[in-house]
């Protein structure tokens, strides 16, 4: 199968896109298939990754095609697709079965026409909730929120099939006019994030008083509202370590100047930053998943995350960790100084996460959006649809929920 993977973005850069586009790219290497990445150049000077993935025997190479780019403004972090015929050459010359659109929004609604052009099936992934971004931003004093909304309607009504990560966003996107709407979740490496990679030379430094350390992971952006940790940083016998950087880091250092900020961590040394924290905390109110909730509950962490979005897939209220009402710090606090004066309950909500994703593996989710191309692929041409695997090959995703917590923190 030869899959063009259009993406907002890659690495370098790190976010939940890039991961899975990533991850989505050695797995179809894996399975022996051809993919082609296509994604706005980074900045000057930045480091991409290798352009083959695996090793030995199994290396192969993955093309990248990079689009010029220019940073969008106020963000630099992020780059933003210029247009460019280099799109259509590099979808043209690949020939793919099926183009595979990883959030898409300015590269990924260009790659929509060019796949509609070449008369090539598009799945579209849905993954950032730029709706919510937008009113995040106040874009327009709320007609950006509805902007973004036109432009994600008019983006994967366009698509054969359109996948979101989680039961809310699955909601969300039909609710608003979204057709042919199915589930695809993410998977989390429970091998890389683990337990045993906790350090506890790393817990005293960052908590020399035997403080409870409680941390977050991920991006430093209004949207992430981490501010929403300033009354949990405050709390008696508690120590928040922030992990990520971003444009918000000046802010949120003056916000919590007890709090300890690591910056940008990744591999093992982010893996032991996870197993190290004894409470994890997602503060986020616009996820459409939430792959840091994964990686700590597979590090064996209780967790705290807002009941809104991808976390009320993942976090089993008092079974795996709380969640709380989205945007209330002093709620957050309150889930925090639960945890920090019981530890029994901590050790039991990490070890019940532990086990709930580990069967979530990355060929697991791997193999069910392989058998979303093939899908789409046979519905394109007339064929008939492929078999479905045995239940015993299906992977575990996350039990849909049956609503809000009847109980949250008060």
């Amino acid at each position: 199968m030869r899959v063009a993977i259009v993406t907002e973005s890659f690495p370098p850069e790190v976010n939940g896109v890039a991961h899975s586009v990533l991850r989505t790219a050695e797995h179809l290497v894996r399975r022996g298939h051809q993919p082609l990445v296509v994604t706005p150049a980074p900045a000057r000077g930045a480091q991409c990754p290798p352009q083959s993935f695996g090793g030995g025997a199994e290396a192969a190479e993955i093309p990248v095609v990079h689009i010029p780019s220019m940073p969008l403004p106020g963000y630099p972090q992020v780059r933003i697709a210029l247009p460019s015929r280099r799109l259509h050459a590099a979808l043209a010359a690949h020939r793919p079965d099926v183009v595979h659109l990883a959030s898409p929004f300015v590269l990924g609604a260009r790659g929509m026409q060019v796949a509609t052009r070449l008369g090539v099936p598009a799945v579209a992934v849905y993954q950032t909730d730029l709706a919510g971004y937008a009113h995040a931003y106040r874009a327009g004093r709320g007609l950006g929120e509805a902007a973004a909304w036109r432009r994600i309607r008019a983006v994967h009504a366009a698509a054969a099939r359109t996948l979101a990560p989680s039961t809310p966003a699955v909601q969300d996107l039909t609710a608003h006019g979204v057709p042919r709407v199915r589930l695809w979740p993410r998977g989390v490496d429970s091998v890389r994030f683990h337990p045993g990679h906790r350090d506890e030379a790393l817990h005293r430094a960052l908590a020399p008083g035997g403080e409870v350390l409680v941390g977050y992971v991920g991006r430093l952006a209004p949207e992430k509202r981490v501010d929403l940790l300033a009354a949990a940083s405050a709390l008696p016998g508690v120590r928040v370590v922030v992990v990520g950087d971003g444009p918000s880091a000046p802010a949120l250092k003056a916000a919590m100047p007890g709090a300890v900020f690591l910056g940008r961590r990744t591999g093992e040394e982010l893996a032991r930053c996870f197993a190290s924290l004894d409470v994890f905390v997602h503060t986020g109110p616009l996820e459409t998943f939430c792959q840091t909730i994964q990686e700590a509950m597979a590090s064996g962490v209780a967790v705290v995350g807002p009941a809104a979005g991808g976390p009320l897939d993942l976090v089993a209220h008092h079974r795996t960790g709380l969640l709380v009402p989205p945007r209330d710090g002093a709620a957050v606090a309150r889930a925090v100084a639960e945890l920090a004066a019981d530890p029994v309950r901590r050790a039991a909500y990490g070890q019940a996460g532990r086990a709930e994703v580990t069967a979530r593996t990355w060929e697991a989710v791997g193999d069910l959006l392989l058998r979303h191309y093939a899908e789409v692929i046979a519905e394109h041409r007339g064929l008939p649809l492929p078999p479905a695997p045995p239940a015993a090959d299906a992977p575990a995703l996350p039990a849909e929920p049956e609503g809000l917590p009847e109980e949250l923190p008060a």
